[in-house]
């Protein structure tokens, strides 16, 4: 496996990491109770070395999705295995919801003299903090088996340390996670209710966040946001960040 090339494919998997792994063979089967894409797909980034070929291999993942009664999704990353889109594409896999992954350098990233950095980080997510992603992002999610669909995203949340900011004014709400990997700062959840935007809330939470992951000795951050949302986009790149790399998702029909 060629590490720089599936750098955030390992990144993101470790910062929002699914409560269900199963290896199988160079992959990783996730699941979360079908709560995000991000933790209810495959991860493959390495050849299986069993000699089995790549049809069966999608075959043998699309059985334990089955099993769980799931549909089968692929992330395919910068470091996903070389063939397999194509391969998804002639199984009549749909692609969906393509994905920038945008970095900058939080240290490089100085606040102007006279900005306050707002806001507090804690090591757990309060519960105004969840229902507030849940508000803005969590809520189309809707969870297969016994367990409630807020229960899983908490798990996933949590499932690794990481400081949660959570503003509020009259106009609503805004939330953001962060984690360190090494040198790495990953953003998550950035989400601001409807009523709060245009307001600088949103700022607000990622120079908080960029501030924390610095007291903490990262050197670099990254988030992913979807190629459609040109609000938050626009904001990532005027605070510093720049697009290093993309990838998508495969859904099986």
């Amino acid at each position: 496996m060629d590490l720089e090339r599936s750098l955030f494919d390992r990144l993101v998997d470790g910062g929002w990491l699914a409560p269900g792994r199963v290896a199988a063979g160079g992959w990783i089967y996730r699941h979360a109770g079908g709560v995000t894409k991000r933790a209810n797909s495959v991860l493959p980034l390495v050849a299986d070395g069993t000699g089995t070929d790549l049809a069966e291999s999608v075959a043998e993942a699309e059985r334990f999705y089955a099993e769980l009664g799931l549909r089968c999704v692929f992330s395919i990353g910068p470091g996903a295995v070389a063939g397999l889109d194509a391969e998804l594409d002639r199984r009549g896999y749909r692609v969906a919801d393509p994905t920038l992954i945008m970095t900058a350098a939080p240290a490089r990233h100085a606040v102007p003299d006279g900005d306050v950095v707002a806001g507090t980080v804690t090591a757990l997510p309060s519960e105004r903090w969840l229902r507030t992603w849940w508000r803005v992002d969590g809520g189309r999610h809707r969870a297969d088996g016994d367990v409630p669909a807020m229960e899983w995203a908490r798990r996933i949340m949590t499932g690794v340390p990481a400081g949660y900011v959570h503003l509020t004014t009259d106009a609503g709400a805004a939330v953001g996670r962060g984690v360190v990997q090494e040198d790495w700062l990953g953003v998550y959840c950035m989400a601001v209710e409807p009523g709060a935007r245009r307001r600088g809330l949103g700022r607000s939470v990622l120079r908080r966040l960029l501030a924390w992951g610095r007291e903490h000795g990262a050197e670099r951050a990254y988030l992913v946001v979807t190629e459609g949302n040109a609000g938050a986009r626009a904001l990532y790149e005027r605070e510093g960040f720049t697009v290093t790399g993309r990838y998508h998702y495969r859904v099986a029909p």
